[in-house]
């Protein structure tokens, strides 16, 4: 039998409206599927029941009285752990943090709250976000629904697996080089990389770097997309979202593939991949591939785009983390100081060469759109290992020159400033989801998604293709 917290958003906030289910319902079989799975999990690691009981109790009173309802009236919202959210814990996953409770929600969090959705929890993330591993020294580490001792991804890992589980319909995340994008790829849920500006991020430490976004997640493109309807908005202490220029308002739509021209690349040209991914992304896109107007074998030009992104990863890291380091480097996680400690080695001839790299890539991914509509590459480079490892270190044969390498499919694009969605695209060789990514132009964020939304309709049809869930009888807490 189908428990509810196992319908997707956007059924469940369309039979709230038609008062066929509650939302004091709703938030009970969340709370009974997070207290029957997260145990051998450990994605939600701050429990706002009471509180979401209340407002869940609030929620039910406004259906019954008549009263006009928001876009995600009654819906149960996890909020991933680096988003401050007023009266409810919010540690970053640093110990420096463990006890700390904000008295305001940041904008993005807001948003979401103005727009009906109860937030239930805070889900679990590396520190600082800094990884694509979800462990930290305050809570440890999240494990896989599909095989609890590999990892989820990071760093917006909690979120992903609260979703895979039906601990919750929509959940937030963050991405700066695929930290939304891999584990909705090693998950098998859905994750949306708005173009910078989308939704606001007033909290960014570095104002003028526009690499790090906030975004949503969910289990169908069409749940993401409600959930960024809700999140989007400017604020005028982040720069970029002045420059807010992609409608969300209407509704969404399914592009009609057959008139979409797509580059069908496994490597982005240059970024580290499996064997394994590579042969698995070949045979997948064959089943789809005819249905645009165009598939293009062909890659972008990405030409030292690896050293770009850690020299500003590295700038990013000094200005937001680098005192806390100096300070407190003995209660920090190895990633955030492996990112302080290389940012701090750069010169200011290596910055301004970064930027100079960046500026190219950017540009040249534009120049793209003059013959295509979308870029289509995997979602991940490899398959999902232990979660007791910090990170990759060899892929195959090749051993990453940095713990960040292995990210180069989802950190390139970051470079190029482009939006980007991750889904869910059947199991790879070893039994774990496998996800592929589809690219656009930044600000055309609507486009992409519609894209995506009918790809996933094919998706859908294939027993190789369409999206994954994992066993909930093999994760049960005994």
């Amino acid at each position: 039998m189908t428990e509810l917290c196992d319908l997707t958003a956007c059924e469940l906030r369309r039979m709230i409206g038609r008062k066929e289910i509650s939302p004091i319902e709703l938030v009970e079989s969340c709370i009974d599927r997070i207290e029957s799975v997260d145990g051998k999990l450990n994605a939600m690691v701050t429990k706002s029941y009471e509180r979401a009981r209340a407002e869940a109790r609030k929620a039910e009173q406004a259906v019954v009285d008549g009263e006009e309802l928001d876009l995600l009236h009654g819906l149960p919202v996890g909020i991933k752990d680096l988003e401050a959210t007023a009266e409810i814990r919010t540690t970053s996953g640093s110990k420096l943090y463990a006890d700390h409770v904000p008295t305001r929600d940041q904008g993005a969090v807001a948003n979401i709250r103005e727009a009906g959705g109860i937030i239930l929890g805070k889900t679990n993330t590396p520190e600082f976000g800094a990884g694509a591993n979800t462990r930290n020294l305050v809570f440890g580490a999240t494990g896989n629904p599909f095989d609890p001792v590999k990892t989820c991804g990071g760093s917006s890992g909690g979120s992903a697996v609260a979703l895979a589980t039906g601990m919750v319909p929509l959940a937030s995340g963050s991405d700066y080089g695929g930290s939304l994008r891999t584990p909705a790829s090693f998950c098998g849920v859905v994750g949306i990389r708005p173009s910078p500006g989308v939704v606001a991020a007033e909290g960014r430490p570095v104002g003028l770097l526009p690499f790090s976004v906030l975004g949503p997640m969910g289990r169908t493109v069409d749940d993401a997309y409600m959930l960024l309807q809700a999140q989007a908005g400017t604020d005028p202490r982040d720069p970029f979202s002045t420059a807010h220029i992609t409608d969300l308002d209407s509704p969404l739509e399914r592009a009609d593939l057959s008139s979409i021209r797509a580059m069908i690349t496994p490597d982005l040209g240059s970024a580290a991949m499996s064997h394994a991914y590579r042969s698995i992304f070949v045979e997948r896109t064959d089943l789809f591939r005819h249905h645009f107007a165009a598939a293009i074998d062909a890659s972008p030009d990405f030409t030292d785009g690896d050293n770009c992104f850690e020299v500003l990863r590295g700038i990013n890291f000094v200005a937001a983390h680098g005192a806390r380091v100096r300070d407190h480097r003995d209660s920090i996680s190895p990633n955030v100081v492996d990112n302080v400690d290389r940012g701090l080695a750069y010169s200011l001839a290596d910055v301004a060469e970064a930027h100079l790299q960046q500026s190219r890539i950017a540009r040249a991914w534009l120049d793209l759109f003059e013959d295509i509509d979308v870029v289509i590459c995997p979602a991940a480079s490899s398959t999902p290992f232990p979660h007791d490892q910090w990170s990759v270190d060899k892929i195959d044969d090749e051993a990453m020159e940095t713990y960040m390498r292995w990210l180069g499919i989802t950190y390139l694009p970051t470079m190029a400033l482009a939006c980007s969605i991750a889904l869910p695209c059947g199991l790879d060789q070893a039994g774990m989801p496998f996800g592929i990514q589809v690219l656009g132009a930044p600000g055309n964020d609507k486009a992409v998604i519609e894209i995506a939304k009918s790809l996933e309709t094919v998706l859908a049809q294939h027993d190789k293709t369409r999206r994954p869930a994992p066993n909930l009888g093999d994760i049960k807490n005994s």
